[in-house]
């Protein structure tokens, strides 16, 4: 039931602070991704506590941020990550505080 209240309040109420972690799979070979997605980072350094960047193979990294902060602005922040190209999947687990 709390995952449920979490997830509602996330789609709701976008001036709400919480606290998370973006999950995705990204392509490293794609050409000019990985400064891409820095860039994109450093945009959003006061809502990214911390990154872990893990080699799948020779192609595809997986990178986990932690995030705090207003939901809207973590909502963005998924969209931009999402949206480029050689991103292969983004998943937004989400608690509220």
């Amino acid at each position: 039931m709390q995952n449920f209240l979490a997830e509602y309040r996330w789609t709701s109420e976008e001036e709400r602070a919480g606290v998370g972690a973006l999950v995705l799979i990204y392509d490293h070979e794609t050409r000019g991704l990985e400064e891409t997605l820095t860039a994109i980072q450093h945009e959003y350094r006061d809502v990214i506590g911390s990154t872990t960047h893990i080699h799948l193979d020779d192609q595809n990294c997986l990178e986990i941020l932690a995030v705090k902060g207003q939901v809207k602005t973590t909502r963005e922040l998924a969209q931009r990550l999402m949206g480029e190209r050689g991103v292969r999947q983004l998943k937004l687990a989400t608690l509220i505080l």
